[in-house]
């Protein structure tokens, strides 16, 4: 996880950087940077997340005989220390995987609504590739997941979804530049 996070940081980093960089509407920037609403997926998916790992696992694993996967990782009397520290790396991966979401679907709106040129098109479309690379990247936390069936469906699934928007953006948006 804490991997994950350190490759959601550095393309993070890249996307912001690389948008900057271009000649965008001041729509397009306000909506990618200044809108928060990464932060509002970010939340709904941490809070998902601490709910799984602390009510639903729990009560999962109650009704089956298996062990929550909280105490699998530490025990039946956790220390406050790891835990903390991994309900801090969850946030950080959580915040990521909601602001490559948001990204991809500023891309897709910003295929459909903003006219550039076909270099800013070739540049839009590697930002889309960074943002696709982390998505993948997230594939690293499947193994760790086998046994936990929601959260596998749930970063599963926000991989497919950010890479088929991201596709769709560039597609879009090579269809009106070429």
């Amino acid at each position: 996880a804490v991997f994950v996070a350190g490759v959601g940081s550095v393309a993070m980093r890249r996307i912001g950087d690389g948008t900057r960089s271009l000649s965008l509407p001041t729509t397009y920037r306000r909506l990618l940077f200044g809108s928060s609403i990464e932060v509002v997926l970010a939340v709904l998916a941490y809070v998902a997340l601490v709910t799984h790992l602390f009510v639903f696992d729990p009560q999962q694993a109650a009704r089956t005989g298996e062990t929550a996967l909280v105490t699998q990782l530490f025990g039946p009397s956790p220390s406050i220390l790891p835990v903390y520290l991994m309900l801090l790396v969850l946030w950080d991966l959580c915040y990521r995987i909601g602001t490559s979401w948001w990204t991809a679907v500023v891309s897709l709106w910003g295929a459909v609504t903003v006219a550039v040129d076909e270099r800013t098109a070739r540049e839009l479309g590697r930002l889309d590739g960074i943002n696709v690379g982390f998505a993948v990247a997230q594939l690293l936390l499947v193994p760790f997941l086998l046994d936990e069936r929601v959260l596998l469906v749930a970063v599963a699934g926000h991989v497919v979804a950010v890479v088929v928007v991201s596709g769709l953006a560039g597609l879009v948006l090579s269809r009106r530049v070429g």
